[in-house]
């Protein structure tokens, strides 16, 4: 298997590492809230706390590839 040669240009800005770091940091500390105003309860998933973090920077205008969209039923 080949190794992969990295393309040299970050996928997110600095800034929104810092905001995940953040959203990690919180949810090891038992304070990161899911859903709108933190109503859906406590998030303990990795996954979803950099979820989080990604979109608050997203929200700040911080540099993040925007989301993905879902899969089209018919």
């Amino acid at each position: 298997m080949a190794a992969r040669k990295s393309s040299g240009r970050r996928k997110y800005g600095e800034a929104a590492s810092k905001r995940v770091e953040s959203a990690m940091r919180r949810r090891k500390k038992g304070t990161l809230k899911s859903g709108k105003g933190g109503k859906g309860g406590k998030v303990t998933s990795r996954k979803q706390a950099i979820a989080i973090g990604l979109s608050e920077a997203r929200k700040k205008g911080a540099k993040v590839p925007r989301k993905r969209g879902g899969t089209k039923r018919s």
